[in-house]
């Protein structure tokens, strides 16, 4: 069961209660506010991950209350209700910042499947935004080893998320208020890195003309990152697995151990179970880091998470310099047709080339310019990939096809059934489905 808290603003009383009722039955925590000060006052004493609001209220309006609370907590969910829906208002309201809108009358299970979905954004002290089912399976578990000493070895292609993910298990843990620590491995050279790595003393090597603190010191009392792990030098990778073992760092030029109280976390695109068999980095270090790998999965396994990750890309770069610009449902719909090749990265260039182009005040498929032979199929996954992982990219390629036969017939269910061989009671089951993984589906 959900345990996220909601304030819902509204100030008619027997539509107040109702939608609280409504979201307690769902298993959400509910904050009731009857106007726009009273959520306000809400807001300062309570934490809380999502808002619903009227837009239609005296003395303050629903608008008000969201540039209120856009100006307090700019990454908090809001969700706007109206009596009046159209297409102008509907980019009146995500241009002012609301995540959502919702036109009355709605049905329960309409409102509790888009709380679903934004409920998971943005939880307080979190950074990690996680809405796909996959992806957040994948939090709860990283919640769960953030409140461990465990090492983590995270694994995924590049531009998932890792360092984001190996931020969120510091900021969960009782290291938090210690430093987070990155360093790539891979950026480094050689001859510099083992001195960054490990701090040096004045005179221990030309050049060295004061003493420095290696990553691991500074490190102390929280978290350090070796980001590109597999591109460790194999001379380097005996000495850390000595410091990982012992837990104390020795500086280059100084017989003097330093004890150390570091969390370490690493990550690699690469399969270092692969590079132990070639003999191109350690048996003993490799567990020794992996206790408990994560894989971070690509974003085309984890449709629902497209469309949150993009809105919040052009929240980012509009920031304080222009207006959030409202997005189309075809281009929705382009989005989560996409094979996203470069994931997470790819995805944050392409609202910025959003941005660029655009002239007004909705994004639409024309300013959606994805790279050059983007979409191109990646390669088939290994025999030994296990049964589950082949249902999840059956279902996420299905749903792929569902979206782009929706984008052909522009949003015609029966244009896309027919296009999909398929009947129409089946294609609206199909999307029931998506719908409940939070995949944005274009209106009929």
């Amino acid at each position: 069961m959900p345990e996220h808290a909601v304030l819902v603003v509204e100030d008619d009383c027997a539509l107040r209660e109702a939608l609280c009722d409504t979201l307690m039955v769902a298993g959400y925590e509910v904050r009731p506010a009857a106007d726009g000060a009273t959520a306000l006052n809400v807001l300062e004493r309570e934490a809380v991950d999502l808002v619903v609001s009227d837009v239609q209220m005296q003395p303050m309006d629903g608008h008000a209350l969201l540039g209120l609370i856009r100006a307090r907590q700019p990454n908090l969910p809001v969700i706007l209700m109206t009596a009046y829906g159209s297409i102008r208002q509907a980019v009146d309201v995500m241009r002012a910042g609301a995540t959502e809108y919702l036109v009355k009358p709605f049905e329960a299970r309409a409102l509790v499947e888009l709380i679903e979905r934004y409920s998971h954004c943005s939880s307080a002290g979190d950074s990690l935004l996680a809405v796909d089912p996959r992806s957040r399976e994948l939090k709860q578990l990283a919640q769960r080893l953030a409140q461990t000493e465990t090492s983590v070895l995270l694994t995924g292609e590049s531009g998932t998320g890792k360092e984001v993910y190996a931020r969120f298990l510091h900021q969960q843990s009782r290291r938090a208020s210690g430093p987070f620590v990155p360093i790539n491995c891979a950026a480094i050279p050689e001859t510099m890195l083992e001195a960054l790595l490990f701090g040096f003393e004045k005179g221990a090597f030309t050049g060295a003309q004061v003493a420095h603190a290696g990553k691991f010191e500074q490190a102390q009392g929280g978290t350090l990152l070796l980001d590109e792990i597999s591109e460790l030098p194999q001379n380097l990778q005996s000495k850390l697995l000595r410091v990982l073992q012992e837990r104390e760092v020795e500086r280059l030029g100084s017989t003097r151990t330093i004890a150390l109280d570091v969390r370490v976390v690493a990550a690699t695109n690469r399969t270092l179970r692969t590079l132990v068999g070639e003999g191109r980095f350690r048996e003993d270090l490799y567990y020794r880091l992996s206790v408990f790998p994560l894989e971070i999965p690509p974003l085309r396994d984890r449709t629902g998470d497209i469309w949150p990750l993009f809105e919040h890309s052009l929240r980012r770069h509009c920031a304080g310099s222009r207006a959030l610009p409202a997005v189309t449902d075809a281009a929705r719909v382009a989005l989560c047709a996409h094979r996203w090749p470069g994931n997470v990265r790819e995805l944050d260039n392409l609202a910025q080339r959003a941005l660029v182009l655009l002239h007004g005040d909705v994004i639409g498929p024309e300013q959606l310019h994805f790279e050059t032979g983007s979409n191109a199929t990646p390669a088939i996954a290994p025999a030994a990939a296990d049964e589950s992982r082949l249902g999840e990219a059956l279902r996420s390629r299905e749903s792929r096809l569902i979206l782009q036969a929706l984008a052909k017939g522009r949003g015609s269910r029966k244009s896309a059934a027919e296009t999909l061989g398929i009947s129409p009671r089946t294609l609206r089951h199909k999307l029931s489905q998506m719908r409940a993984a939070g995949i944005a589906i274009p209106e009929d």
